[in-house]
């Protein structure tokens, strides 16, 4: 099944885009707990299965979500390899209660990724400079106002 997601439009900040849902009604989609959304499903524009949501990591100093940690192929957590997605890649599709990314599986595939044993230093500027660039995303520490 396709997604209604616009696979045109553009981020330039670095929150993910949120589609659906009922602004006001409890708790979301704009504000969520993050174990609300770990476990969630990711597919592409194409509707495919990309992976889950495993966690979400926190740029504590800056105070903004820096990364959703994917975790894609294996079988019950075991084989499966690990991929920082830039928050702002990502949009919440808050009727279907899962995550839109805007790659084919081959794009994936081919992503630096790693294991649950050997996670990179997230914090290392050259790493986290090159994730961005490989989806197309504005680093989430700048932003279009130059602030």
């Amino acid at each position: 099944m396709a997604s209604s997601i616009n696979p045109g439009s553009t981020q330039t900040g670095s929150q993910a885009k949120i589609v659906g849902g009922t602004p006001g009604e409890g708790p979301g989609p704009e504000v969520m707990a993050s174990d609300t959304l770990e476990g969630d499903d990711v597919v592409n524009v194409q509707g495919e299965d990309l992976g889950e949501i495993k966690d979400i990591m926190i740029d504590v100093r800056n105070g903004k979500v820096a990364y959703a940690v994917l975790s894609s192929g294996g079988f019950l957590g075991i084989g499966d390899k690990l991929f920082a997605i830039p928050w702002s890649a990502l949009t919440l599709d808050a009727n279907q209660k899962r995550f839109v990314l805007d790659v084919d599986k081959e794009k994936l595939k081919n992503a630096p990724g790693f294991d649950k044993h050997h996670w990179p230093s997230m914090a290392d500027p050259t790493w986290a400079q090159q994730v961005h660039e490989y989806y197309g995303q504005r680093t989430y520490w700048t932003s279009s106002t130059g602030v």
